[in-house]
């Protein structure tokens, strides 16, 4: 079975700072893109950011400039810093990875999701 398990939410005030973390566990094979994706309810979920393999990052552009995306391949792991956010960052993130578990074949799994607050 293959599992991602976000942690580091939580709420902070406007210009803050949070740091997301995901790890991905299991009998996985590969891993290719990660990322982060962010959703309010009733809206449609969003990409934050993205990163492949090599070090390539996507950032929405909401996120240029103020978070940053970075993993560790031999942890398979995925993080997010997150600076100046605003209330309007409020939001359940989710990461995501695109890979392969060691009995099957490419797939996107995704976490549970972890709430991040911004307060005014």
């Amino acid at each position: 079975q293959v599992q991602l398990v976000e942690s580091g939410g939580g709420l902070v005030q406007a210009g803050g700072s949070l740091s997301l973390s995901c790890a991905a566990s299991g009998s996985i094979s590969s891993i290719m893109t990660m990322g982060w994706y962010r959703q309010v309810p009733g809206k449609q979920r969003e990409l934050v950011a993205t990163i492949t393999t090599v070090g390539g990052t996507n950032y929405a552009d909401s996120a240029k400039g103020r978070f940053t995306i970075s993993r560790d391949n031999a942890k398979n792991t995925v993080h997010l810093r997150m600076n100046t956010l605003k209330p309007e960052d409020t939001a359940v993130y989710s990461c995501y990875a695109v890979l392969r578990p060691t009995e099957g074949y490419w797939n996107n799994y995704w976490g549970q999701g972890t709430q991040v607050t911004i307060s005014s």
